[in-house]
């Protein structure tokens, strides 16, 4: 088996998902490294999570840290090849310097950004992470995203379910998705509900 798109579960805290989420194929875990973070996942923790797994790549996930910060972070977490972060600058600086870069925008500055700003950054590798702090996205969203995806590796973080995700990928011409791990009931025992139902519906034969 595997999935049909590019997959990245952000925000992964437990051993649950993680082995969940390797299992169904997905491409990219991603981890809170920040300290102050809500989701923070400490060295110790990551590689109890990350020594059970095997086929999936890791990302760190910054919202507020500067360049010398994640250097100095990045060093507890040697086996992380992906950077993710909420800031352009911080996360330019990794250029050309053997990671693999995400940036998390928001919608808003999807309406905001320039095709050509967004066309130099698409050239440097960078995929466009979008999310909205809005449940569902407008038909206007959804043409901006649609807009931006034209240039641009895009992977949607917002408005999926199992219904729509196979629609919203192949109509705004996304490279994946981004969903959101969960936390534990309790050691061993998690409620994967919308998680498992989207990538089951990724699901296909080889």
């Amino acid at each position: 088996m595997a999935l049909s798109t590019f997959v990245k579960i952000s925000g992964i805290t437990n051993l649950s998902d993680a082995r969940y989420c390797a299992g169904m194929y997905v491409d990219l875990l991603g981890f809170s490294l920040e300290k102050d973070a809500d989701r923070y996942v400490s060295p110790t923790q990551f590689k109890e999570i990350t020594g059970w797994i095997s086929g999936v790549e890791f990302v760190g996930e910054f919202e507020t840290y500067t360049e010398s910060q994640i250097l100095d972070t990045l060093k507890e977490y040697p086996e992380i090849k992906w950077i993710e972060h909420d800031r352009l600058d911080p996360l330019l600086s990794f250029e050309g310097r053997g990671f693999r870069l995400i940036y998390k925008m928001n919608l808003e500055e999807v309406y905001r950004m320039e095709q050509d700003v967004a066309e130099k950054l698409s050239e440097s590798g960078i995929i466009f992470h979008v999310t909205s702090k809005d449940q569902h996205l407008s038909k206007d969203d959804l043409e901006a995203v649609k807009k931006l995806s034209t240039y641009c590796k895009v992977i949607l973080g917002a408005d999926i379910s199992a219904k729509n995700v196979s629609t919203l990928v192949k109509e705004l011409n996304l490279k994946g998705i981004a969903l959101t791990g969960g936390d534990e009931i309790k050691p061993g025992l998690k409620d994967f509900n919308e998680l498992a139902d989207i990538l089951e519906a990724l699901e296909v034969e080889e």
